[in-house]
């Protein structure tokens, strides 16, 4: 089944506590978008247009990255 990588979106997190970038993930099609708060919730989905994507921190807080 796919989903999103926990590796993936830990590194994602870091870089948006401790760099200069801002990714979200959508939690329906899996894919990486930029442009993201790190508590964004429900933004529109670049990929899909489903309004799905949230902020990598925002879902580490949400046990995304919880399988590791």
């Amino acid at each position: 089944m796919a989903g999103i990588d926990p590796s993936e979106l830990l590194e994602a997190a870091e870089a948006q506590m401790f760099g200069d970038e801002n990714p979200g993930f959508c939690i329906k099609c899996f894919e990486r978008q930029e442009g993201c708060e790190p508590d964004a919730r429900k933004y529109p989905c670049e990929s899909c247009g489903e309004k799905e994507v949230y902020g990598a921190s925002e879902l580490v807080l949400m046990g995304y990255a919880d399988s590791i």
